[in-house]
């Protein structure tokens, strides 16, 4: 059963949202919001408070750490359009449900696949199951997030629950070396450059060497023999250096092929310096290069998912635990220094409130309908089983904060959180209604919508709580007492809680004798003479607005004539 709220009191329950989403970092986590929807039922109040003690104890900060680095774990299908199932014709329909890869019944359709699978002896024999036909559905998606399952390694030892992802991250290690030759060849080109530059850099050195050696007598020699016809003395000069090239680019052939796992011949032997790498057989290499992969990667995915397949399910939740310990750690975070109200019957109570959205707020207690017995505060022995509150005072002393902070402790307790306060004891409603003071708009047409919403609360029966901000600024002060006073009977009559903020506090409470008024007080100027104001309402007490103290301030303030009419005025209120 959901608590039935009104436009400004569902303002209130967003704005609570949102400072608990704010905190999260996660995206999937806000979906734990929308369990704790405010709810009028105890029952389900009084479970959800458990789940959050029994929780919230958990949460340490170093979480924080480990927490972002979760990633949700997708399977993915772009990389399967390397492979076909062979199958028998009657399983081709089966096999093509599974919409995992080509499917025939044909093995001459097989030509041109690196990765040929079947349930009939032809190619690599495979069952009809997606962990057989398409492994890496399973290893290549948990490979790409190993920072999540290291994440989730030691948030199992921070919470002391454990995990399962240390097997996880065991078994997917064997496919490691395929792994870095796939990122090798995404970089083929690079790499092929690269050595293409080593190799060339050396054998100009070779060269530069070698020109240096035929100088002087080797050289006319050298020059008589060309002469003579004796063409032979090229090989015998050059024969030494061509061989070191040869060997020079054999060399770096090995070790790129050491590299990638493959014997190839990339470089040009037609031109030996400088040593070129022809794109075509660049091409040809990386063609080579990929089907193995894929029939290697392939393999070695099979290998792992049959250890890592049984452990899935436990790993699904693993990752929607960590989206509750960020939901939990941005509650802890949020209600830090808050305290679980007590369910009780008789309205509602709490001591040293503090408004959750104004920096260092005064704290505030205060009741609503019985007195608990523990509710010690100053002037409470006073109070009476009074449902219905005028809250009276200084302008600009807390009147609407305080409405505002009953909302949020309302609000708060229905959706099973602790409030902001140091004790509270709430009775379970049905609903809440918070109404705004409008100070943009004025009138006839604003007095009726208003008038007709008040009416609206008011109907029906049942735990009912409504606030009022000053109902008579839209209205004559003279109407405003009977219509008011009207509507807080009918409110009484029907057992509701009712809190109004009015000036109109003593004209009320002759129309009201069951009503209580309590007042906030201004209590003078401090140095920078502003008003000084005990933000604390008093119990049974009419607050006045101190007209007298804004009076003395301008006059102190102010020069010459306008100084002498506000002393006048001030002299007029002490006299």
């Amino acid at each position: 059963m959901k608590l039935r709220m009104n436009p400004e009191a569902k303002a209130v329950y967003r704005s609570i949202r949102d400072e608990i989403k704010r905190r999260l970092v996660l995206e999937p986590s806000a979906a734990f919001l929308d369990r704790f929807e405010p709810t009028s039922d105890p029952g389900e109040i009084t479970r959800r408070q458990k789940y959050l003690r029994d929780n919230l104890p958990k949460v340490r900060r170093e979480l924080l750490e480990y927490i972002p680095r979760v990633r949700a774990i997708k399977l993915r299908r772009d990389y399967l359009h390397d492979r076909i199932l062979i199958v028998d014709e009657s399983e081709v329909e089966k096999a093509e449900k599974l919409g995992l890869c080509e499917v025939s019944s044909d093995p001459r359709d097989a030509e041109g696949y690196p990765l040929v699978l079947s349930t009939v002896g032809y190619g690599i024999d495979v069952d009809l199951a997606p962990s057989q036909i398409a492994p890496e559905l399973y290893i290549l998606p948990l490979w790409e997030n190993r920072e999540t399952l290291t994440a989730l390694e030691e948030i199992g030892r921070l919470t002391g629950e454990g995990s399962i992802a240390g097997q996880i991250l065991s078994a997917i290690g064997d496919i490691e070396a395929v792994m870095e030759k796939r990122t090798l060849l995404d970089g083929l080109e690079e790499l092929v450059a690269q050595k293409e530059r080593e190799l060339n850099e050396r054998i100009s050195e070779r060269l530069e060497k070698f020109s240096l050696t035929l100088s002087g007598r080797d050289l006319l020699s050298f020059l008589n023999e060309l002469k003579e016809g004796n063409y032979e003395a090229i090989f015998r000069h050059f024969g030494d250096v061509e061989s070191e090239i040869m060997a020079m680019i054999s060399e770096a052939e090995m070790e790129l092929g050491e590299k990638l796992g493959v014997s190839f011949e990339i470089f040009s032997r037609e031109e030996l310096y400088p040593v070129r790498a022809p794109p075509e057989r660049i091409e040809i290499l990386r063609e080579e290069l990929e089907n193995e992969l894929k029939v290697e990667l392939y393999l070695k995915s099979r290998e792992a998912v049959e250890k890592i397949r049984p452990l899935l399910p436990a790993l699904k939740e693993e990752i929607d635990r960590v989206y509750e310990l960020d939901f939990l750690r941005a509650v802890k975070e949020f209600t830090e220094g808050f305290s679980f109200p007590e369910m009780w019957s008789g309205g509602l109570a709490f001591v040293r409130g503090r408004h959750i959205s104004i920096n260092d707020p005064q704290p505030v207690s205060y009741v609503v309908g019985k007195t608990p017995h523990e509710f010690d505060v100053r002037g409470a022995n006073a109070i009476e089983d009074e449902r219905i509150v005028i809250l009276t005072g200084a302008n600009s002393g807390g009147k609407t904060s305080l409405l505002e902070l009953i909302t949020q402790i309302v609000v708060l307790t229905h959706m099973g959180f602790p409030v902001p306060a140091e004790r509270a004891w709430i009775e379970p409603l049905e609903e809440v209604f918070f109404f705004r003071r409008k100070r943009s708009v004025y009138g006839a047409g604003a007095f009726e919508t208003a008038l007709r919403s008040f009416v609206r609360a008011l109907k029906g029966d049942g735990r009912k709580l409504i606030l009022i901000d000053e109902f008579e600024a839209i209205t004559e002060p003279g109407a405003a007492v009977k219509i008011i006073g009207e509507l807080l009977k009918v409110a009484n009559e029907k057992d509701f809680y009712v809190v109004i903020v009015s000036h109109l506090g003593e004209d009320l409470k002759k129309e009201l004798p069951f009503a209580r008024v309590d007042g906030i007080e201004a209590k003078g100027l401090d140095e920078n003479l502003n008003l000084i104001v005990d933000r604390q309402p008093v119990f049974g007490k009419l607050g006045r607005s101190t007209p007298e103290l804004i009076v003395e301030r301008l006059a102190r303030k102010k020069r010459g004539t306008e100084r002498e009419i506000f002393e006048r005025v001030l002299r007029a209120f002490r006299e």
